[in-house]
Parts: C-alpha cells; structure tokens; sequence
C-alpha cells in the first residue's frame, strides 16, 4: 500500500497523469456508469465525473478513502461519488458499469492482488461492450550491463571485509530492485515477452520469455524488465529504457554473477510469476549460448524470489506438517477478544473485560482498547 507521500508522486507523475486523463477523456461519454477500481485519493474519479459521468463507484480498501471522501466534498461531487471501502472481491454493486479504470500495479503488474481483482470486477461488474482501463500491458524484457546497479545490489556481500558473506550474497542475488537505466545499458534488442490484455486474464500467474542475441560485446549483469500501459488504443506510455521518467521505473533482476557476452552470443531465459498468498513469487532462468551453439553453455542460472527471503529454522519448524502447535498467551487474548465480538458489547466494554481477564498484560485500559480496536478493525463486519 502506498502512503499519502507515494500518492503525490503518482499524482505528480505527468507521464502516467496525462496519459490516464486522455484515456478517460476519450473514452467517457455523457451519463457513462464508471467504476474506479483502487481509487486511492480518489483522482481517477473526479476525472470521471469532469468527462461527463453520471455515477462513479469508487472501491478502496485502503483507510486513504476518507481521504478520497473529503476530496469529493470538498469539489461538489460527494453526491456523483460512491465510496465504498473494502476489497472490489467482496464487493456487490448495484448495476453494471460502462468503464472500469483502474491503476493497481506496482513496478511490474504483478503486484499483490491487482491481476484477479481486474479478472473478478471484469466478469461481475462491467456491462457487454464495456471499456477497461488500461486495455492491455505489454512487458518487455532485455540483458543489461551495469556495473554500477548490481556492484550496489550486490557486492556489499562479495567483498565481505574479510569475512565469508555467501549466505547473504545468495539473497541479495535473488532479489529483485527498482531502478532505472538508459537504454545504451541494453545488449540485446527489447523482446516482448508478454502481453496481459484485461479483456481476457483470468488467473494471477503469468511467464515472460525472452530468447535474443547478443548486439553489442559487455558484461551481462542481469536482466531487465519493463512495461508498456496501453490504456486505449491510441493512448499508453512506457516505463522502458530511453522513456521518460515515470514513477514506475523498471525491475532488475540480477544474474547470480556477471557474464562476458559477445556478439552472436544467445541469451535465453523465462520469467515465473505466482501468485501465493498477496505476495508473488519471481523465478527467473537463464542460459547463455556461446555464439548460439547449443554445446557451449557459457552460463546456466536458475533463482527465484523464494530464496530471498531469511527464514529462521524455528519459523520452519513451526509450519512442518508434523509439528503440533499449541497457542501462546497471545493467541488467548484475541481468542477472548473474537469470542466477546458478539454484537452486544461495545469495543470499551470487551477492553474493560479484557482488563479484568488478563491484569498482568494490561496495566491501563487505554492498552485493553488498542488491542480490541486492532482485532474489531480485522475482524468486524
């Protein structure tokens, strides 16, 4: 989730702004229904209520819709707009709308829910010849030599002031970054690797491929990947190598060490995006033909994501199927707290209740009340 600082940069970000306002623009007509999917401060929604809307549903799941809420009143449209807060997958509206606009990604589309949130709000919520927004993003993939990036990214842990580093040079090497380079970095030619049309999508999980030659002799770092947002078919822009600045920037996955390319020489690799739990999962492969020639491997990576994050063997244990857990003092106060949510007692009340219960974790109410407001604001309808 961004905060409000993250939102301004989206707002001031004119690349994605103008683009987005044309979109809009040519797409809204006089008394369209429109359904603002991640509204956030709610700027999408008040460029469609200008175009012409006659009513906007607005779904954010963020508390930065209150935000959005007051923006509304503050410019006379509260009456257009519909706040409605919560996650759109558990949502109902009340009709079908003609445009669903929406812009969840992160640095890459794969980010959290955002792709079976467009599926469901596609399949549930927009009208027979409706219109999405964006209509398609197309990634982009391409080797890239930077020294700089991947010294930054990863040499901290190589050099190791003279100590053995490896454990954690293995997870910076299968972490992923933001960044951005020029396209004089590239040393082969941007590949399409995919393209995700919201017309159709459906699951999370997605692969890129890229299978290129080598343009230019350098050092092969890693690889680079990057979108193009169609939003209408005339109006999309890039966060590519060479565009212009836009807050997306592009992702950087690094190789697990650098590789001396040459012309002719034939890079092959394959992007894995899975979806588990809200987190995606990266896995990325890669090889490295001498001159294209099958028998001669210069370089075989295979890394993913998995392996960087750092799991304590007691977290592991602790989710072995043969394990047998047993809940600790925690566990009893927020039992307590769910089994009192019985629609009776006010949040006060069960803090009061909590007090009395459990004196030895709360010296003072106002902690008791931090606690069930925690839990209400979890669990509560």
């Amino acid at each position: 989730m961004y905060d409000i600082v993250g939102y301004g940069h989206m707002i001031s970000d004119r690349v994605r702004l103008y683009a987005f306002t044309e979109a809009l623009r040519r797409t809204i007509r006089p008394g369209s229904m429109v359904l603002d999917l991640g509204t956030g401060p709610g700027t999408m929604a008040l460029l469609s209520c200008r175009f012409g809307a006659r009513k906007v549903y607005a779904i954010e799941a963020d508390p930065v819709i209150q935000v959005a809420r007051e923006i509304a009143v503050s410019n006379g449209l509260d009456g257009q707009i519909e706040f409605i807060e919560g996650f759109s997958t558990k949502i109902s509206l009340p009709e079908r709308v003609d445009v669903i606009v929406s812009d969840m990604n992160g640095i890459l589309p794969w980010y959290q829910q955002h792709l079976p949130s467009i599926a469901d709000a596609r399949r549930r919520f927009l009208a027979p010849g409706g219109v999405m927004i964006p209509k398609k993003e197309i990634v982009w993939l391409g080797v890239v030599e930077s020294r700089q990036a991947y010294s930054q990214h990863a040499e901290p842990w190589k050099t190791g002031h003279g100590f053995q580093m490896h454990a954690a040079w293995d997870i910076a090497t299968n972490s992923p970054r933001k960044i951005k380079l020029p396209s004089e970095d590239l040393l082969t030619p941007p590949q399409c690797g995919l393209v995700l049309d919201m017309s159709v999508v459906e699951g999370p999980d997605s692969r890129a491929d890229l299978s290129s030659v080598v343009t230019r002799p350098g050092v092969g770092h890693g690889m680079l990947v990057w979108f193009d947002y169609v939003l209408t078919d005339d109006v999309f822009f890039s966060n590519g190598p060479g565009c212009g600045t836009t807050i997306y920037d592009q992702t950087f996955f690094p190789w697990k060490q650098p590789v001396n390319l040459e012309i002719g020489d034939v890079v092959t690799a394959s992007l894995h995006c899975n979806l588990a739990l809200d987190t995606y999962i990266f896995r990325w492969t890669t090889k490295v033909f001498g001159q294209g020639k099958q028998d001669e491997v210069k370089a075989s990576f295979d890394q993913s994501t998995f392996h960087s994050f750092p799991i304590s063997t007691a977290s592991l244990r602790k989710g072995a199927e043969t394990y047998m857990p047993r809940t600790n003092g925690d566990a009893s106060i927020d039992s307590f707290i769910l089994n009192s949510m019985d629609g009776k007692a006010s949040v006060g009340e069960i803090a009061a209740r909590l007090t009395q219960c459990f004196p030895g974790q709360f010296k003072v109410q106002s902690e008791a009340l931090d606690r069930v407001a925690r839990v209400s604001r979890l669990y509560s309808e």
